[in-house]
């Protein structure tokens, strides 16, 4: 019997089909980044469980993991290290003085951002040898920092300032200083671009247009907001003190739903999937997993001790 071209490529498609669906799916991890204990721990989210953990002198807590490789800040130290996602040492450089704490890795250009808390900047290192390629200044106190979805925008929450500093990431220009509400800590960008960003003094999120460089929305959150991740047409915000995540509808920005968490809840972030949400709980030494359809906790997993995951911590899992 003769085959067709048609039916050639038919068959060749159905075989490349069946042999995709025998590899399984990479496991989602999550690389919690622990301030008290001086680790970080390994987790995966399928296995529920914590599968190594490695030593991260000089209190940790920022953190921005990716597909090859994963940087981590600690503040008592200065130091700012990259490891391979086995947990080897690949390199490390100690920042001269400040105080290290937020992160941000653009991957595309070869760079990381590190904010200075005690000196109101930026520094800019290549991600390879972590050297020194630039300084950016910010607003006091900046905390966390974000890179947009598209690369375009690099965005500062300046606590003691009361605002928000964002940077054309390709050229490193300053864009737009933006007032937000009391002492902003965390912020990332959502899926359409807006920056959410906490403001852990006045309870609430400031919803940013970046490219506009002004505010078109305050919403009301739980007491200390911190951190924001994105899953299912929703924002969730980790309320410090209230031990809960707020959720918020991201097409009217109306309250979705209060999910009791565990105690001090900071770092957050979504898995690839957008199916799950896992947030550190600092006092709790526990990572919550929540469904972001159901909105429950489906999982409660011990870390190492003093979680904070400050940044991007979960990799891996199914786009």
């Amino acid at each position: 019997m003769r085959w067709s071209s048609g039916s050639v490529r038919r068959v060749a498609d159905a075989a490349l089909a069946l042999v995709l669906l025998a590899v399984p799916a990479e496991a989602e991890i999550a690389h919690v980044t622990c301030q008290n204990g001086d680790a970080l721990s390994v987790i995966d989210l399928t296995a529920a469980a914590e599968t190594d953990r490695w030593a991260v002198p000089g209190q940790p807590a920022g953190v921005a993991a990716g597909p090859e490789t994963v940087f981590t800040v600690s503040a008592g130290s200065k130091a700012v290290r990259r490891w391979s996602r086995q947990g080897t040492l690949l390199a490390q450089t100690v920042l001269s003085d400040g105080g290290p704490i937020g992160v941000a890795h653009d991957a595309a250009r070869g760079r990381l951002f590190v904010s200075d808390w005690y000196n109101a900047r930026i520094w800019v290192l290549d991600d390879i040898a972590l050297a020194t390629q630039a300084e950016l200044a910010t607003g006091a106190a900046p905390a966390g920092l974000a890179l947009s979805g598209d690369g375009r925008w690099l965005a500062s929450a300046d606590r003691d300032a009361d605002r928000v500093t964002i940077f054309d990431a390709a050229t490193l220009a300053l864009h737009r200083t933006v007032t937000v509400g009391t002492r902003p800590f965390g912020l990332r960008f959502d899926p359409g671009g807006r920056l959410f960003v906490g403001n852990v003094g006045s309870n609430d999120v400031s919803v940013i247009d970046p490219t506009a460089g002004r505010v078109t929305a305050t919403v009301p959150v739980g007491e200390r907001p911190y951190g924001i991740a994105f899953a299912a047409g929703r924002a969730f915000v980790s309320n410090q003190y209230a031990d809960t995540v707020s959720v918020i509808d991201l097409a009217t920005l109306d309250p979705n739903g209060l999910i009791e968490v565990g105690e001090y809840p900071e770092g957050i972030d979504a898995t690839a999937d957008g199916r799950y949400v896992a947030v550190a709980n600092w006092f709790g030494n526990t990572l919550s997993v929540i469904d972001a359809t159901s909105l429950g906790v489906v999982e409660e997993i011990a870390t190492c001790d003093g979680p904070r995951a400050f940044g991007a911590f979960l990799v891996g899992g199914e786009k």
